[in-house]
């Protein structure tokens, strides 16, 4: 394909859809660049976007990039366009996370344009699902899906279920007692009180979510301490359903491909019919985050936690416009 085929408006609308991927607090922490005639466009981290506290090493931040390469990549299948990601191509920039061409070959990965009608309709649910257990052959899907991206899901037994939320209840006292980790939270989240940031990106108070009235489920509750008006309480699943998402090694890049991976199983969820939520709040936590993983796996490192079952689909969260993340030359 020549790289003239790459028109503004072409990469504009690829990259409206790469945005809508989740990320840390709705954070964003994304750049593009798009350099003409060159046919490739470029995928940067922001670190100004990061969370020096919830995330210092930048493992989300890389997660949530990850994420937007894969809508990216989906966008470009969706329009007949062929993509080819090389990943950390700039051994003297860091933050250079990856670049993407589209004139790879017809037949590689023929089923990413099938994920495009998920893309505007995934979003974040944190409203109880029902008991409903799903089908091991939905889940196998989303198993198979994490493996086309290089990792792996790891459905939990019940032992390593209970596990696993006893890390989620555990670091909800770390991030008590914790007032910077607090304040940081706090500046990503939209209730409309005086002096927040601003509506196109963070947690508005609508994806809050009702608070539990015994956390028996893994959603973490951005509103509190806070008074949020009109915001009911219930009761959540007393058996939550969830996937651990990981990798063999600790690199930035498995990080890059785990994105990809948590983003292409949200999507084949969505078409799933599934509702989901992200838990990253047990892993943020050194001393916790080694806990997580069954020591029987194959998965070495875990890096999100999923909730999956049946229940009310989130609303869409805010985005930034993409004249303020993509840039061309």
């Amino acid at each position: 394909m020549s790289p003239t085929t790459l028109t503004r408006p072409l990469v504009t609308s690829l990259i409206e859809d790469a945005v809508t991927a989740p990320s840390m607090h709705n954070a964003q922490p994304w750049k593009f660049v798009c350099t003409t005639g060159t046919g490739v466009v470029e995928l940067h981290g922001d670190p100004l976007r990061g969370m020096p506290r919830g995330d210092p090493d930048h493992r989300s931040l890389h997660l949530g990039c990850g994420a937007a390469l894969f809508g990216l990549r989906v966008a470009a299948a969706h329009r007949a366009l062929h993509p080819v990601v090389r990943l950390l191509p700039s051994p003297n920039d860091p933050w250079h996370l990856a670049d993407v061409r589209f004139d790879g070959p017809d037949d590689a990965d023929t089923e990413l344009g099938i994920l495009h009608a998920a893309l505007s309709r995934r979003h974040t649910s944190r409203f109880p699902f029902t008991e409903e257990e799903i089908p091991s052959e939905v889940i196998d899907g989303l198993r198979a899906a994490a493996l086309l991206e290089g990792c792996r899901l790891v459905v939990p037994g019940a032992w390593h279920t209970d596990t696993v939320m006893g890390l989620v209840h555990a670091s909800e006292l770390f991030e008590a007692a914790d007032e910077a980790v607090r304040a940081e939270i706090a500046a990503w989240t939209r209730t409309g009180a005086g002096g927040e940031g601003p509506g196109t990106e963070g947690i508005p108070s609508y994806a809050f979510g009702p608070r539990q009235y015994d956390v028996t489920s893994p959603v973490r509750d951005f509103g509190a301490p806070r008074q949020v008006p009109a915001r009911t309480s219930a009761r959540f699943e007393k058996s939550p359903q969830i996937a651990l998402l990981g990798t063999v090694e600790d690199t930035r890049e498995e990080w890059l491909r785990a994105g990809q991976a948590m983003h292409r199983v949200l999507l084949q969820a969505t078409l799933d019919g599934l509702a989901t939520s992200l838990m990253s709040q047990p892993l943020e936590w050194p001393e916790l985050r080694s806990e997580a993983r069954d020591p029987g796996s194959m998965v070495s490192f875990v890096h999100m936690v999923f909730r999956l079952g049946y229940g009310p689909q989130g609303r869409a969260t805010p985005r930034r416009p993409v004249s303020e993340v993509l840039a061309f030359y």
